[in-house]
């Protein structure tokens, strides 16, 4: 089953810890549908933002399921969260 890339992306999760890993590890960390896999979350997050994912963890957590996402070397997980309204 295909998903819009904005049915998979729920939306920004934002603390502390994940502002260090934007600045640090070069990671975001989204809110995702519950049913989507690893691979339609690599979609998504590339068609929505234009960037290229290295490498993704998912989480369940009590707030849903959480993708976190680390670009490749090229892109800046800063610059996308200043686009994004993060910082």
């Amino acid at each position: 089953m295909t998903f819009h890339p904005t049915e998979v992306i729920l939306k920004p999760y934002v603390t502390e810890k994940t502002l260090l890993m934007i600045e640090k590890e070069n990671k975001l960390t989204f809110i995702v549908a519950k049913n989507a896999t690893k691979t339609q979350v690599r979609h998504a997050v590339e068609n929505l933002f234009d960037v290229e994912v290295e490498k993704i963890n998912i989480n369940i957590t009590k707030y849903g399921k959480k993708a976190i996402v680390k670009l490749k070397k090229d892109y800046s997980a800063e610059e996308l969260g200043m686009r994004l309204g993060i910082f």
